[in-house]
């Protein structure tokens, strides 16, 4: 037996018995490889974005000249790889600003993870939550009026949109992080609406009208934990957009602002050494590439396992 197969094997024997909802999600999972994939690389992410300060092997802010001999962006140093003895080891280099680049891709790594939890956050609890749902719910002038909001949004690219804003509100991760969140608020919002559109015709929902049960209590105690499934995946994809877009505005100068050890930013400060010091560009590239991949293929599982249309392909 592979060994893949025997990993499905024995996740498939840990999880309990029984049939709910996410025990079943569980299990669809479990049998689907590329989510396996992502989760694990999203689990690999997770530990080294908790334990930098264990694993970093310096300030990821410290300027190393004076400190050791070593020059402006030195190549990987690994003793155990032949590096000379008397060189001091960098796992990753040095960069321009005689940094260590593995510390700071290591603290990077914890603040991609911050930057996607707290945008999709933001935007499932305003959008989602609050938009999505009242206006699916509620109909009427108040369904189109907020709508339109959203198509007036979803009108602009949504990148030069954030771009907009943070121009408006000034450089800065925050006010990066909260440009990523208004211009994705119009998605949650679509996708809460639409679940909330097809869940209010169903007859535990009209028995519930029908004995006087009061409209807020429907809503958020009967409609909203049964319509949240999609909006779970969407924010599940949604994190690996905002990981990429708040890269992007680092990478133009609008998003987090030096010394901070940012992915985007790192990449952005060291554009012009791509021949010269290729390590400096590929390390932080690489990484973002892996972050938003684990986080597709995660939420392409997700996708798979909770929609009953598409579990048993």
């Amino acid at each position: 037996m592979p060994p893949s197969d025997l990993l499905t094997k024995k996740l498939d024997e840990m999880l309990p018995r029984g049939s709910s909802l996410w025990v079943d999600a569980l299990r669809n999972i479990v049998h689907r490889r590329s989510a396996i994939v992502g989760a694990a690389m999203l689990f690999f992410l997770i530990v080294t974005a908790t334990f930098a300060p264990l694993i970093a092997t310096h300030d990821p802010e410290m300027v190393l000249l004076g400190i050791e001999n070593v020059k402006r962006r030195s190549p990987p140093c690994i003793h155990l790889l032949g590096c000379p003895p008397d060189q001091p080891q960098h796992l990753m280099g040095v960069d321009g600003n005689v940094r260590d680049f593995f510390s700071r891709m290591v603290y990077g790594a914890r603040l991609s993870l911050q930057i996607g939890f707290s945008t999709v956050s933001f935007a499932i609890v305003v959008g989602g939550l609050l938009i999505g749902a009242v206006s699916g719910y509620v109909g009427g002038w108040v369904d189109n009026l907020l709508m339109r909001i959203m198509d007036v949004i979803l009108a602009f690219p949504y990148l030069l949109l954030a771009i907009a804003i943070v121009t408006v509100l000034g450089p800065g991760l925050i006010n990066a992080l909260l440009a990523i969140g208004i211009v994705s608020i119009p998605i949650y919002a679509r996708v809460m609406r639409s679940s909330v559109l097809s869940i209010k015709q169903m007859d535990f929902v009209l028995a519930d009208r029908a004995i006087g049960v009061p409209p807020a209590r429907i809503l958020f105690r009967r409609i909203m934990p049964n319509a949240l499934t999609p909006l779970i995946v969407q924010g599940t994809l949604g994190i690996a957009t905002a990981i990429l877009d708040a890269a992007a505005l680092s990478f133009l100068g609008l998003g987090a602002q030096p010394p901070t050890p940012e992915w985007g930013l790192m990449l952005s400060e060291e554009r012009n050494q791509v021949f010269t010091a290729p390590h400096l560009v590929f390390f932080p590239g690489f990484a973002i590439m892996l972050t938003v991949l684990s986080f597709n293929l995660l939420g392409d599982g997700l996708r798979d396992a909770l929609d009953p249309r598409l579990r048993h392909r």
